[in-house]
């Protein structure tokens, strides 16, 4: 897990290569279907381009779309390969006749890609976790939906990123944030950045985790944290994370600061974060890489192995016994 955060730039490198391409359809809409991991790269390309036609979706078959379905192209997106939501998702877009392509490392999925003859990208297997291939999985969508000046802005990032230094705050931070809960704030157009920091503290520090956005907190969430009579202790686990980007909206930025004010006088930990501005790419890597290197030293404070997750893995085989395609 170490090596991989470490090697994590090379990723942004990596030059894709889609398979069966005459049977790639050009759309300008896209559907991409994942689960964990395997849909954390669609949701960052949705900052990239607020305006770009791309819906997430992360449940078995496909989603209600605004429209016709068929203007869509639905990409599918799973490391392992073995997924059963997003080859049902598969499946179905097979018996409907739908454009569809594939993102894998192997397994079933780009068994059925070649046996369909649909087009599909096959990912480095480098024996990593799905949250740890995030480069790998973001700019083989990019290659799919033709993003090709994505792409070179991407690669330009890579250079860029200062992963020793991040290294250095990431370890910081896990020692600030230990036996407290992480809660992430972020505005609503960096959300997927909050939810990928917490899907690092679930899995990667092995902690509770949780995120919301501003302003949407201001009308409810806040006042659960308002530490009054006999549920003032229920706060006191708590570590508040703000993810401050100064080209949010500058009453975002304003309800930031005041919440911050607010809470540090109910008696919680806060702490603002400033996310980078030298690129969007940038803001959004920088980014993860400190959360990544903040859940790993989370999980040696606990003495925890930061790779494995085990309750997955039971749940995963319990589910097998039950029926489907694991």
């Amino acid at each position: 897990m170490k090596q991989a955060i470490r090697d994590f730039s090379k990723q942004l490198k990596f030059s894709p290569k889609i398979e069966n391409k005459k049977g790639l359809a050009r759309k300008k809409k896209f559907i991409v279907c994942g689960m964990g991991g395997s849909h954390l790269a669609a949701d960052l390309i949705k900052i990239y381009n607020p305006g770009f036609d791309l819906k997430v979706h992360h449940d078995y078959g496909l989603p209600q779309v605004p429209g016709k379905i068929k203007d869509y192209l639905i990409i599918i997106s799973s490391y392992s390969g073995n997924t059963e939501e997003a080859i049902d998702g598969f499946n179905r877009a097979v018996s409907k006749k739908l454009s569809v392509a594939a993102v894998s490392i192997g397994g079933k999925l780009l068994d059925l890609a070649r046996k369909h003859k649909k087009p599909y990208i096959q990912i480095p297997d480098t024996g990593i976790e799905p949250r740890s291939a995030l480069g790998f999985s973001c700019v083989c969508l990019l290659k799919i939906m033709g993003q090709e000046k994505a792409i070179l802005e991407i690669k330009k990032t890579a250079d860029a990123i200062d992963v020793k230094n991040l290294e250095k705050q990431g370890k910081a931070l896990s020692q600030r944030l230990k036996s407290f809960i992480p809660i992430i704030y972020t505005s609503v157009k960096n959300e997927p950045i909050g939810y990928n920091w917490k899907i690092r503290f679930n899995e990667t520090g092995k902690i509770p985790c949780f995120n919301n956005t501003l302003p949407e907190i201001n009308h409810n969430e806040m006042v659960g944290f308002d530490r009054e009579g006999k549920s003032r202790n229920l706060s006191n686990k708590f570590y508040f994370i703000f993810l401050k980007d100064k080209t949010d909206h500058k009453r975002n930025l304003l309800r930031m600061s005041i919440t911050q004010d607010i809470y540090q006088e109910k008696g919680l930990k806060t702490e603002i974060i400033e996310l980078k501005e030298k690129s969007v790419w940038d803001k959004i890597f920088s980014s993860l890489l400190l959360a990544d290197w903040a859940a790993y030293y989370t999980a040696q404070v606990y003495e925890l192995q930061a790779q494995e997750t085990a309750i997955i893995t039971k749940f995963k085989n319990i589910i097998k016994d039950k029926g489907g395609f694991l």
